[in-house]
């Protein structure tokens, strides 16, 4: 073996950054794989949820985390047709972060690394890729990784897989997860935001069209979704084909839209919805994406993904601080996480099967679905609405002991 941790993370995302942060600054020896060369990679999960919010201000971390460029969200509003609705109100949330935060991912990332290089038993390897796992007998012992100085294998009392939906580690584990289907794709691009648009962020579903908009400043990243497996059929019909229905969804000057120059601008994601049935073995466990993908319907995953975090540093830092990791210890996290991550993918499936996919298939005017009517009768409701989106199912708070150490 080239090197030795007590923990060793593949993948620097939310997850993996977050678990290897907590980690350390309970005094765990720890490292996180990371096979970029840096953080910055566009339209990725950019929504900082408050239940996250929370978290840095249970770590003393808020203000300075608030420092950082961002967008309050404090009300979520939707558009069927010609009927605009609030859905979520977050400003009656019974905490102190009453709003999302519109974040670039990378500046989360970046925010995170820092904090973790504070404690001595971080260790951040960027340009390292999980390849492979190492076993003795049928215990995980390690991993096999490639840098731009070719291959090394790490030791450690625990592999955790948090390389996302598109694992590498979780197949070399013999897991395969269900996945329980998606109607959709979704094209992501950016568009100008000029001072005299709405600070709203906000979506619009007419027939045949849903479109999102997220107030990101001086630009609006926006999201046009799309029948699953359709991207290659939206691209052969053309760019100007495609502005024109992205024009005709904007709630500004259409000629808006022509500032999509070329097909490069627009990246797609290939959304899935599946989760493991089994998520540990015996020195390995998955959490995050590469536990369960989510749809991008609410934001909630980079928040789910962190949450999975916080209640794996809260269970195992102290058996693997004292060398006495057993199988219960990894299994309790999964039957801790399954019942949030189980309820909102159910309800992501509930708005994919009965408000999406009605939508994209929609031919004549479109109305909204019976709760989102109820939420326009009784407005209060959209606190109910924020409560499930902000916080989740079964928020998560960083443990005593880790809040109260230093990395010692």
């Amino acid at each position: 073996m080239d090197q030795r941790f007590t923990c060793c993370i593949a993948g620097g995302g939310p997850a993996g950054m977050m678990l290897g942060v907590l980690l350390a600054r309970a005094g765990v020896k720890v490292c996180v794989l990371e096979k970029h060369q840096d953080f910055f990679r566009d339209f990725r999960g950019d929504t900082i949820h408050p239940s996250t919010l929370r978290m840095m201000e249970e770590l003393g971390w808020l203000d300075e985390f608030l420092k950082l460029p961002h967008q309050d969200v404090q009300r979520l509003y939707m558009q069927f047709g010609e009927t605009r609705i609030e859905m979520a109100d977050f400003t009656h949330l019974p905490i102190t972060t009453k709003f999302i935060a519109l974040m670039p991912q990378w500046d989360f990332l970046n925010f995170l690394a820092e904090k973790g290089r504070a404690y001595p038993g971080f260790d951040l390897k960027m340009s390292t890729e999980a390849t492979g796992l190492v076993y003795d007998g049928d215990r995980v012992t390690g991993v096999k990784a490639k840098t731009p100085d070719g291959e090394i294998t790490i030791a450690a009392d625990l592999v955790v897989a948090a390389d996302g939906r598109n694992s590498t580690l979780r197949p070399a584990a013999g897991f395969v997860p269900k996945n329980f289907g998606a109607p959709m794709d979704v094209m992501w691009f950016r568009l100008p935001r000029l001072p005299t648009d709405t600070e709203e962020s906000q979506g619009r579903f007419d027939a045949g069209h849903i479109f999102i908009m997220l107030q990101r400043g001086d630009y609006w990243q926006c999201a046009f979704v799309i029948p699953k497996g359709g991207d290659a059929a939206t691209r052969a019909a053309g760019l100007d084909a495609f502005r024109k229905s992205v024009g005709e969804l904007l709630p500004f000057d259409p000629s808006r839209a022509n500032a999509i120059a070329d097909w490069d601008h627009v990246k797609l994601l290939t959304v899935a919805v599946d989760r493991l049935k089994q998520w540990s073995k015996p020195g390995f466990l998955c959490i995050g994406d590469a536990a369960h993908a989510m749809s991008p319907i609410g934001g909630v995953g980079v928040n789910l993904a962190v949450q999975d975090a916080v209640a794996t540093a809260n269970r195992l830092w102290q058996p693997l601080k004292e060398g006495d990791l057993q199988m219960s210890d990894l299994r309790a996290i999964q039957s801790r996480r399954t019942f949030p991550t189980a309820a909102t993918q159910r309800l992501q499936l509930i708005i994919q099967n009965n408000v999406i996919s009605k939508a994209l298939t929609a031919k004549g005017p479109l109305k909204p679905p019976l709760f989102m009517r109820l939420v326009a009768k009784f407005p209060i409701l959209a606190r109910f609405t924020a409560r499930v989106l902000g916080l989740g199912f079964r928020p998560e708070h960083i443990a005593q002991h880790i809040r109260a150490s230093n990395g010692r």
